[in-house]
């Protein structure tokens, strides 16, 4: 994983554009309104939905497996965020708590065990009251059920990318024990659930 995404960093450099995702607006909408001030991003890559959070006087903080990936995202963003490099699989990376945790498109690029840690460690960082969201591919994106099969409902399309789409109840089954209280769907470059939890 950590090859793959370096070497795409490499080539493609800010591969998405600089604009933030929908997905990133409607989060950022949801935690100003409910008072979250400073924010966990794991997989912030090179830092396209970090700007957002940032004009919003968020304070943000970022984990990201591409070195390349952070040396972007300081230099058209600046330096006064931290980005820690390596894996969401080595979460936590310090002691700190979040009233917020924001996980764009990062969770289906994951195995079930990973995804499970994933979700475990997010929701372990968040302060009472804290919230997270997720978007996590869904059943009706084009690419599902084509490329190699791996675990249910995992297939490798793209060489080096395999990818979980979801259904209603694996988000159900992966998020009800973190406080999972709403599903919605957004239309991406492929279709999405935004995903939110709160830890009471």
């Amino acid at each position: 994983m950590t090859e793959f995404w370096e070497e795409n960093f490499n080539k493609k450099k800010e591969m998405w554009g600089l604009d933030a995702s929908r997905s990133t607006i409607m989060a950022k909408d949801f935690l100003l309104k409910n008072s979250a001030k400073n924010i966990l991003i794991p997989g912030i890559g090179y830092g396209r939905n970090a700007q957002v959070f940032k004009e919003n006087g968020f304070d943000v903080t970022g984990i990201e497996i591409s070195k390349t990936a952070i040396n972007l995202a300081h230099k058209n963003y600046g330096e006064n965020f931290t980005i820690y490099h390596g894996s969401v699989t080595q979460m936590p990376f310090e002691d700190k708590k979040y009233n917020g945790i924001f996980c764009y498109a990062l969770i289906h690029l994951l195995n079930k065990k990973d995804r499970k840690q994933l979700i475990h460690n997010c929701y372990n960082q968040l302060t009472k009251n804290g919230y997270m969201i997720f978007t996590a591919i869904t059943k009706n994106a084009i690419n599902f059920g084509k490329g190699k099969a791996f675990e249910k409902d995992q297939y490798e399309f793209n060489k080096g990318v395999k990818i979980f789409y979801y259904d209603i109840e694996a988000v159900k089954a992966e998020f009800n024990a973190y406080g999972l209280f709403e599903i919605n769907e957004v239309e991406e470059n492929q279709p999405m659930y935004f995903i939110k939890c709160k830890k009471e």
